[in-house]
């Protein structure tokens, strides 16, 4: 049988340029073995007789560490408005008329859709917030994991790695115990979260893993919220929740707890390094220093957070603390992570009305695009629940390459292909090659 060319496993790599350990790096050697991982990564080397030569310059790929696939099917649509006003909570009654009507079918297509363009847009990794769960009358599936093998089957249509997160999702609010009627395919407890999380490591399918999710506070009760942690306990996967994406939950967290939500979980000891707090738009410098502390990350989302009007996070503050940071396409309004992190600076601008706020030249760190990517290449291994991440030895062999470089519109002047990628993005794709896993996928 002819080998298949997709497949690079066993074969050695050459870039002329490559990011590894946090800069950029000349002539570089990338070997990957036989189950999708590097092997060796060397720095300044020729390439060797037998290796592939790249002919653009290399980057990882980057975890998406925020998603609900069934929204894609709803991006574009909600851009009208038909009353006074239009915020997130109407924005939201209308994402979940698309909730009650998509089907098993339905889901693994639009996510195979959503995916294919993760890729393009240069993530490998997609950390699936799933809440979607149960039949449109809120009955259960026969197999409980139904709506979740249809988001992995897609992911695995399109060759993406899928981190599954199924979420606790109990209460319509603070103050209300009961959920709404159309929250009824959402519906779980910390039990049926932990089996769910278990079913889906137990399949032991490639490039998937689990960990668990809280919708938000106001979602889910503080009792159940601590049973689902003693399920946790000894667990080493991810944990994820919507935090202080709103003003409104804030007020309402302060009001149901007397407690601001980040401060909340803080005080409560349940911080630790597999947490990772979705939004964090509303905060404190006391609630930043106690994330910080804790070792937990942050999922910053500024398309979907741009569109439903939450929004800039404290973004300076959280760049000089130690907070690992990732990013999440979340609504999938925008599918693309040079997107994502142009509005970033962007936003940053605009309310500071100058330029490259980002950057820190005291810190020998002059680009805005490279400290950017720098600080969410950091964060996407434990946004994920895997060990390594990027171009080092152990790591997935995930690679996204660069169209060859050229010649510069005017002789001598030439930047970090980063900048050029996040602030000028050209006409074509931004990515000429993407290999998740040792496999090369169609971009």
């Amino acid at each position: 049988m002819d080998a298949d060319p997709q497949d690079l496993r066993g074969h050695v790599l050459w870039a002329p340029r490559a990011w590894v350990a946090g800069r950029w790096h000349d002539g570089v050697q990338l070997a990957i073995d036989a189950t999708g991982h590097w092997r060796e990564v060397n720095c300044g080397v020729a390439p060797a007789p037998e290796a592939i030569r790249l002919q653009g310059p290399a980057l990882p790929g980057l975890v998406d560490a925020h998603s609900h696939a069934f929204q894609r099917a709803f991006a574009g649509l909600a851009e009208t408005r038909s009353g006074e006003h239009d915020d997130f909570w109407s924005w939201r009654d209308r994402m979940y008329g698309v909730a009650l009507r998509i089907t098993p079918s339905e889901l693994r297509a639009v996510a195979r859709q959503l995916c294919t363009e993760l890729l393009q847009g240069g993530y490998t990794q997609l950390c699936e917030f799933h809440y979607l769960h149960h039949q449109p009358d809120g009955r259960a599936y026969d197999h409980e994991l139904e709506m979740a093998w249809a988001v992995a089957d897609g992911a695995a249509d399109a060759g993406i790695g899928l981190t599954l997160l199924p979420v606790l999702y109990e209460r319509a609010g603070f103050m209300q115990p009961e959920l709404r009627p159309d929250q009824r395919r959402f519906a779980t407890d910390a039990r049926c979260v932990l089996r769910m999380r278990d079913g889906i490591r137990a399949a032991k399918r490639p490039n998937v893993n689990a960990g668990v999710a809280i919708h938000s506070l106001r979602a889910a009760a503080p009792e159940s919220i601590r049973a689902l942690m003693k399920g946790c306990d000894g667990d080493e996967g991810p944990i994820h929740i919507h935090v202080a994406e709103q003003t409104a939950e804030v007020d309402d967290c302060l009001a149901a707890t007397g407690r601001r939500p980040i401060e909340w979980l803080a005080h409560e000891g349940l911080l630790d390094a597999r947490w990772q707090l979705v939004h964090a738009t509303h905060t404190t410098p006391a609630e930043i220093d106690a994330v910080a502390a804790s070792g937990a990350g942050v999922v910053l989302c500024p398309s979907t957070e741009a569109n439903l009007g939450d929004g800039l996070p404290d973004l300076a503050r959280w760049l000089a603390s130690s907070t690992p940071l990732t990013l999440g396409s979340d609504s999938h309004v925008e599918r693309d992570w040079p997107a994502e992190l142009r509005l970033l600076e962007y936003g940053q601008r605009l309310t500071q009305r100058r330029r490259n706020v980002c950057a820190a030249p005291e810190l020998g760190e002059p680009s805005t695009a490279a400290r950017l990517f720098k600080r969410v290449l950091a964060g996407g291994a434990a946004a994920a629940g895997l060990r390594r991440w990027g171009l080092e030895a152990g790591a997935r062999a995930d690679l996204l390459v660069l169209p060859a470089p050229t010649a510069p519109l005017v002789e001598g002047i030439s930047g970090d292909p980063l900048d050029t990628l996040v602030f000028a993005p050209g006409a074509s794709p931004a990515f000429a090659q993407v290999l998740v896993a040792g496999r090369r996928v169609e971009p």
